[in-house]
């Protein structure tokens, strides 16, 4: 083994170059079978959290499987309040595993100092139903949400992680239940505890009403010593809310803690409810919006350095010319819309707001581009798209669109139904003709990719 071999395989306290692209840190943390340390990636300058994993140990305890479902359920849920897997490698002895790194510490750090507001708690129990739904709507179930697997960035934004016990929709036996008992006792689901299948979405729900609770009251609603006498506790749901409880705070705590899986609340209903649709206050929502306004700014700055395109751009825009696909990993989930126009940057952008205003969307714009945001939350935030404009001569433009924040569903299903129908009107087309070339640029067909 060589000498860069051998430091690649032992990573201690010192900085150490891990496969020649991150620079491993400081240990941050560490449990049974794996430790996390800081680490950066040396082209990037990104900051990670870097999880490394002992082949041997995992596999004598036969737990392979379970680290195997954690990368590939992190995979399949990028949210804002998920915590974000970055890129998974390995060697003959570990599994190093990149990630988000998060560094305002575990959510049980915040409650062990004493209940919240009701408004923080607000905020917190928002992003976590937000978290969570989206990682249903993917078929993934967590099966062990507890304040300890979620945690605080540094803006004070939630992040879900540890999805070492989460299932698939896949998994789902002939019954259409789970059947595996897992989770933390005081968190899991009474059904989940009575061994006889439960639904993954449902279980996950309670845990999140533990949560709640533990947030406005600062203990737990189901306590005892005896974890037989805790198990009955939860099987009856018998808790009680703490005075202190708003009206619709209680309301909404006994729903999530129905011992019945069959008329527990649903998370559209969690949506739905008073308590859950109240807004973030101004002090808590002002932060957000100021590093919101940043990006923004950064954002901006970079399209007002180029307003204008080549013809390597306009040749680019043939998919036949498309190189990307060598580089990626695996196929775009959505695809930008470009189209070309002998309209004016002008006319665009009114039809842009035609768009925005029918479907109660905000416009930001300025000469070389316009900004539709939602205002109401989708499973991953706002949808946002962005529409850039690139001169190509003074009456010819090529307009892109994309999506620039929110869930790539709800951003398909807006370019299907909105956006594609109210541009058809000013897109510049073009026919293929193998008899005629000359035909090649006349206005036929719609030169929307």
């Amino acid at each position: 083994m060589t000498e860069n071999q051998k430091s690649n395989e032992a990573i201690n306290s010192n900085s150490t170059l891990l496969h020649g692209k991150y620079e491993v840190g400081r240990l941050l943390g560490h449990g049974t079978f794996a430790k996390v340390y800081h680490a950066r990636n040396l082209k990037t300058g990104k900051n990670v959290a870097m999880k490394v994993v002992g082949k041997e140990k995992v596999m004598k305890v036969g737990m392979m499987e379970q680290i195997k479902r954690e990368i590939s359920a992190m995979n399949m849920v990028k949210h804002p309040n998920i915590v974000q897997l970055h890129e998974v490698m390995a060697s003959k002895s570990k599994i190093y595993i990149a990630m988000e790194l998060v560094r305002g510490g575990e959510l049980f750090n915040k409650i062990a100092r004493g209940r919240l507001r009701e408004d923080t708690a607000r905020l917190y129990f928002q992003q976590l139903i937000s978290a969570v739904d989206f990682c249903h709507s993917r078929g993934v179930f967590h099966r062990d949400l507890k304040p300890e697997n979620l945690l605080l960035d540094e803006t004070g934004d939630l992040k879900v992680t540890d999805f070492g016990l989460s299932t698939f929709s896949e998994h789902l036996r002939h019954d259409g239940m789970f059947h595996t008992t897992c989770g933390t006792p005081a968190y899991v689901a009474p059904e989940v505890v009575g061994k006889k299948g439960y639904d993954g979405a449902k279980a996950d729900i309670w845990s999140c009403g533990v949560i709640l609770y533990v947030l406005l009251a600062g203990f737990l609603p189901f306590q005892e010593d005896n974890l037989i006498s805790l198990y009955k506790k939860i099987y009856r749901g018998d808790f009680k809310c703490p005075p202190w409880f708003s009206s619709d705070a209680r309301r909404l705590v006994t729903k999530l803690l129905d011992p019945n899986p069959n008329t527990r609340i649903s998370i559209s209903k969690i949506m739905d409810s008073t308590w859950f649709k109240k807004p973030i206050p101004k002090n808590l929502q002002r932060k957000k919006d100021e590093l919101l306004d940043i990006e923004e700014k950064i954002k901006q700055q970079e399209i007002e350095q180029c307003s204008t395109m080549n013809a390597f751009h306009i040749i680019s825009l043939s998919e036949g010319f498309d190189l990307s696909p060598l580089f990626e990993e695996k196929k775009r989930e959505e695809k930008e819309i470009r189209f070309a126009t002998t309209r004016s940057a002008s006319s665009v952008i009114s039809k842009l707001e035609e768009v925005a205003k029918a479907v109660k969307f905000d416009v930001k714009k300025s000469e070389s581009k316009v900004r539709l945001q939602g205002q109401e939350r989708g499973r991953k935030g706002k949808l946002a798209i962005a529409a850039d404009f690139y001169a190509v001569t003074p009456s010819f433009l090529v307009v892109e669109v994309k999506k620039d924040n929110g869930d790539t569903l709800e951003y398909n299903q807006f370019c299907s139904k909105e956006l594609r129908p109210a541009l058809k009107d000013i897109v510049w087309r073009t026919t293929t003709s193998s008899e005629n070339p000359s035909t090649l640029l006349e206005p036929n067909t719609l030169a929307v990719v």
